[in-house]
């Protein structure tokens, strides 16, 4: 079973992207923030990690390039952020 990180500081968002990806058979963890992911994330790994962009005390792009400084496991970002110039 893959293990996938969520990380939002949106109780609500994690709670429903959560439920979707349990019912779909997929082991779930999440965390309210980058700094508690990346802590987490130093003792075990997840397959993949679904971040939001903005949140407190480490946002979604810092904590990618912490990532990407140990390992290529495949990132989604999920995001409110709307205005074009924030688009990938």
């Amino acid at each position: 079973m893959s293990r996938i990180a969520l990380v939002d500081d949106d109780r609500n968002i994690l709670t429903s992207v959560a439920m979707t990806l349990e019912a779909e058979g997929f082991e779930v963890e999440t965390y309210n923030d980058g700094q508690s992911a990346l802590d987490a994330f130093n003792r075990r790994l997840p397959d993949m990690a679904v971040l939001d962009i903005k949140m407190p005390r480490m946002d979604g792009m810092d904590l990618l390039q912490r990532l990407r400084q140990k390992t290529s496991m495949p990132v989604i970002f999920l995001t409110s952020k709307d205005d074009e110039i924030d688009e990938v």
